[in-house]
């Protein structure tokens, strides 16, 4: 099985290179905010409870996250893998996505990041802002904000995967099948493995 934690920061082309990746691959999407919203609507019991705590305003605790994500997975037990798009974002969390995984046999294969410079990143993100309408991306100061908490949070689950050799640095520059094109020779040489 197929396992991949995609990562990098905002504007850095997650979003286009996980839909190709999927496709080509044929894997299942886990974007835990999609989880957290499908299990809310449906009333789920790990909704209701994931639910409690946002309208607190706090931030669900990570092992409701994993009850949900885990969840995902058994209803999915015939994928041939999965993408992890935004978990983790800590070591904990990475932790328990290992144990998770671990447990039914099915270990994270790679972690790819995507590595943009900076003024790229903010030049991407304003240009979206224009062709979105997204407001979080037509403010400099917010732009800078999400990029320098990404890399302050990031940084540990990047060392995390290193230490198990599973992280590789993938640049996120050049044209969309150029950038694609790098990911699935990382990706093909990390399944072969």
């Amino acid at each position: 099985m197929l396992n991949i934690v995609l990562f990098g920061p905002p504007g850095c082309g997650k979003g286009t290179q996980s839909e190709k990746l999927i496709s080509k691959y044929q894997l299942v999407h886990l974007s835990t905010g999609d989880i957290l919203r499908a299990e809310i609507n449906n009333q789920t019991k790990l909704g209701i409870e994931a639910k409690t705590f946002m309208d607190k305003g706090v931030l669900v605790p990570d092992e409701v996250v994993i009850g949900m994500i885990a969840s995902k997975i058994d209803f999915n037990k015939n994928a041939k893998g999965f993408i992890f798009d935004g978990f983790p974002r800590t070591t904990a969390q990475a932790e328990a996505l290992d144990k998770l995984l671990n447990d039914r046999k099915i270990p994270i294969t790679c972690m790819l990041s995507l590595e943009v410079d900076h003024d790229e990143l903010v030049k991407r993100l304003l240009n979206r802002g224009i062709t979105s309408g997204r407001s979080d991306d037509q403010n400099p100061l917010i732009i800078e904000n999400r990029i320098k908490e990404y890399h302050n949070k990031t940084a540990p689950v990047i060392k995390f995967y290193k230490s198990q050799g599973k992280f590789h640095n993938i640049e996120g520059i050049g044209s969309i099948e150029e950038i694609f094109d790098r990911l699935c020779k990382t990706i093909d040489k990390a399944y072969s493995i």
